[in-house]
C-alpha cells in the first residue's frame, strides 16, 4: 500500500521535467521566428525555418492550409497593427502644383454644368423677352440678297484659275521654257492679284452680303497661302536638285531606293506637277505643301460619321444662337457711344462678352476638330495637329503659336525662318508676323463690311505689347488668367467697336 504512492510519486517527480521539456521543444518548433543557436547565424536559422515550412505544406494530411491560414492571419493583424500605429508620410496637397496631380476632370465637368446652368438662365430670359428669334430662311439671306444671283459663289469657282495658272508656271519652270526671274515674276503677280481681285469685286458689286463677301474672302485667303508654299517648295526642290546634280547624285526631294521596299509609291520632283496633286493639296487641311503628305491607310467610317454629325450639330447651334442671343444684344447696343457715359458702354461690353466667347469656342470644336478631322479623314490625311493646348497657355506668344497649327506652320516655315536667314532679329521677325497676321485680319472684317476702322489690325497689334507685359510680369497661373481675360474681353471690345461704326455709318443719318 505505502509502495503504490511512492512509485507514482517517483515517476511523477522522474517524468514531469522530461515532459516539460518536451513540450517547451515542440512549442519552440511552432514559433514564428527561430533564435541562433551554437553561433548559428540568423540566416542560416531563417532557411531552416523555410525548408520546415515547405515541408509542413507538402504534408497530405491538411495541416498546410490550416498554418497557411493562421499566418495570413497573423499578417493580417501585424498589418492593422502598423496601420493603426503610422497614418502620416509626406506628400503634397492635390491642389498644389508640385504634387504632380494632373486628373481634374471632375472640375472641367463641373465648370461645364455652371456654364450650361448661367447660360441658361441668361437664355431663358432671353427666350421671354424678345421670344423665339430663329429663322432658318434667314440665314440664306445672309449670303445673298438675290436668290437668282451668287457673286461670292462665282467668285469661289474663279479662283480655279489662279491654281491653274500656278500649276502651268511651275512646269514651265521644271522644263526651263523660262528663267527663275520670269517665274517669281508670274507668281508674284497670281499672287496679287489673288488678294485684290475679290476685294474690288466685293466693294464693287452691292448684290454681295457682308457674310458672302467674308466667305469668299476667306477662301481666296487660303489659297493664298496655299499657292505661296507651293511656290516655295518646288523652288526649293529645284534647288536641291541643281545642288545635286553638280555633285552626280540623286536630288534630296526624293529618297532613296531602300525607303520603297513594302510601302507605297512615293512622288519626286517634278513628278508632282500634276492636277491631281494640286487639287489634294488645295482641300487638304494644311496650308504647307509637300511632295508626300503623310497618309493614313483607311477611311474610318465611324470616326467620319462622328465628324459630321458634330458639324451639322454645331452649325445649328452657331445659327440658332447668333439669331437668339448675338443678334438682339448687337442691336440694343446700336447706339453711339459718346452718348453713354462709361458704366454704360462696360455694361454692353460684359452683356456682350459671354454669348461671343461661348460662340467663339464652338466655332473652334466647329473648325479645328470636328470640320479639319472630317476633311483628314476622309481625304487620308495624316498629320491631325490641327491645335494643342492652347487653353494652358501662360503667355500670350504660347496662345497664338498653338491655337492654329496650321497658320503656325505657315507662318513659321515661309515667313518667320526666311526672315532670320535674312538677318532680320527675332524681334523683328516676330513683329514682322504679327503685322502680316493684323493685316489678313482686317482685310478678311473691313472689306465685307465696306468700312475701314482698322480695329482689327489695331487689336492683333496690341498684342505685341500685351505679350511683352505677360511674358515678363506675369507667370503660372496668373499668366493664364491674362490670356483668358485678354480672349474674353479683346474679342467683343472689336465687335462693339465695328457695331458702333457700322451703325454711325448706316443708321445714324436716318434718324438725324
Amino acid at each position: 500500500m505505502c509502495s503504490v504512492p511512492y512509485s507514482m510519486g517517483d515517476s511523477s517527480t522522474v517524468l514531469g521535467p522530461i515532459s516539460r521539456r518536451r513540450r517547451a521543444t515542440i512549442s519552440a518548433g511552432r514559433g514564428v521566428t527561430l533564435q541562433p543557436m551554437n553561433g548559428d547565424s540568423v540566416a542560416v536559422c531563417q532557411s531552416a525555418a523555410t525548408t520546415t515550412r515547405k515541408a509542413l505544406e507538402t504534408q497530405p494530411n491538411g495541416c498546410a492550409s490550416a498554418k497557411t491560414k493562421n499566418e495570413k492571419r497573423r499578417k493580417n493583424q501585424l498589418s492593422h497593427l502598423s496601420d493603426r500605429l503610422c497614418c502620416h508620410q509626406s506628400r503634397e496637397s492635390l491642389l498644389s502644383s508640385a504634387s504632380g496631380f494632373s486628373n481634374y476632370r471632375g472640375i472641367l465637368n463641373w465648370c461645364v454644368v455652371m456654364l450650361v446652368l448661367s447660360n441658361s438662365r441668361l437664355f431663358l430670359e432671353n427666350l421671354l423677352k424678345y421670344g423665339i428669334l430663329v429663322d432658318p430662311i434667314q440665314v440664306i439671306s445672309l449670303f445673298v440678297k438675290d436668290p437668282y444671283s451668287w457673286p461670292a459663289a462665282c467668285l469661289v469657282i474663279v479662283s480655279n484659275v489662279f491654281i491653274l495658272v500656278a500649276l502651268y508656271t511651275e512646269r514651265w519652270l521644271s522644263m526651263g521654257s523660262f528663267s527663275e526671274n520670269v517665274g517669281l515674276l508670274v507668281h508674284c503677280v497670281n499672287l496679287s492679284i489673288i488678294l485684290s481681285f475679290p476685294a474690288l469685286v466685293v466693294l464693287s458689286v452691292p448684290s454681295i452680303t457682308p457674310v458672302g463677301g467674308a466667305f469668299a474672302l476667306g477662301v481666296y485667303t487660303i489659297l493664298f497661302l496655299k499657292l505661296y508654299s507651293y511656290k516655295d517648295v518646288n523652288k526649293w526642290c529645284r534647288e536641291l536638285s541643281l545642288v545635286k546634280v553638280k555633285k552626280l547624285d540623286r536630288s534630296l526631294s526624293c529618297p532613296s531606293s531602300p525607303h520603297f521596299s513594302g510601302g507605297p509609291s512615293l512622288v519626286c520632283y517634278p513628278g508632282n506637277l500634276t492636277i491631281r496633286d494640286l487639287y489634294y493639296f488645295v482641300f487638304a487641311p494644311t496650308l504647307c505643301y509637300e511632295l508626300n503628305f503623310p497618309r493614313s491607310s483607311k477611311i474610318r467610317m465611324g470616326f467620319l460619321l462622328r465628324r459630321l454629325f458634330e458639324m451639322m450639330f454645331f452649325t445649328q447651334m452657331l445659327v440658332g444662337l447668333t439669331q437668339q442671343w448675338m443678334v438682339p444684344i448687337i442691336q440694343s447696343s446700336m447706339k453711339p457711344l459718346e452718348d453713354m457715359d462709361l458704366s454704360r458702354m462696360m455694361e454692353r461690353l460684359l452683356r456682350l462678352a459671354v454669348p461671343n466667347h461661348l460662340l467663339w469656342l464652338m466655332f473652334f470644336y466647329w473648325c479645328f476638330h470636328s470640320s479639319m478631322n472630317f476633311t483628314a479623314e476622309l481625304l487620308r490625311f495624316g498629320d491631325r495637329q490641327f491645335y494643342k493646348d492652347w487653353w494652358n497657355s501662360e503667355t500670350v506668344t504660347y496662345f497664338w503659336q498653338n491655337w492654329n497649327i496650321p497658320v503656325h506652320k505657315w507662318c513659321l516655315r515661309h515667313f518667320y525662318k526666311p526672315l532670320l536667314r535674312s538677318g532680320f532679329s527675332k524681334m523683328a521677325s516676330q513683329s514682322a508676323v504679327f503685322f502680316l497676321s493684323a493685316f489678313f485680319h482686317e482685310y478678311l472684317v473691313s472689306v465685307p463690311l465696306r468700312m475701314f476702322r482698322l480695329w482689327a489690325f489695331m487689336g492683333m497689334m496690341a498684342q505685341l505689347p500685351l505679350a511683352f507685359v505677360v511674358g515678363h510680369y506675369l507667370r503660372g497661373n496668373y499668366g493664364n488668367a491674362a490670356v483668358w481675360i485678354s480672349i474674353i474681353i479683346g474679342q467683343p471690345f472689336a465687335v462693339l467697336m465695328y457695331v458702333h461704326d457700322y451703325y454711325v455709318m448706316h443708321y445714324r443719318q436716318g434718324t438725324d
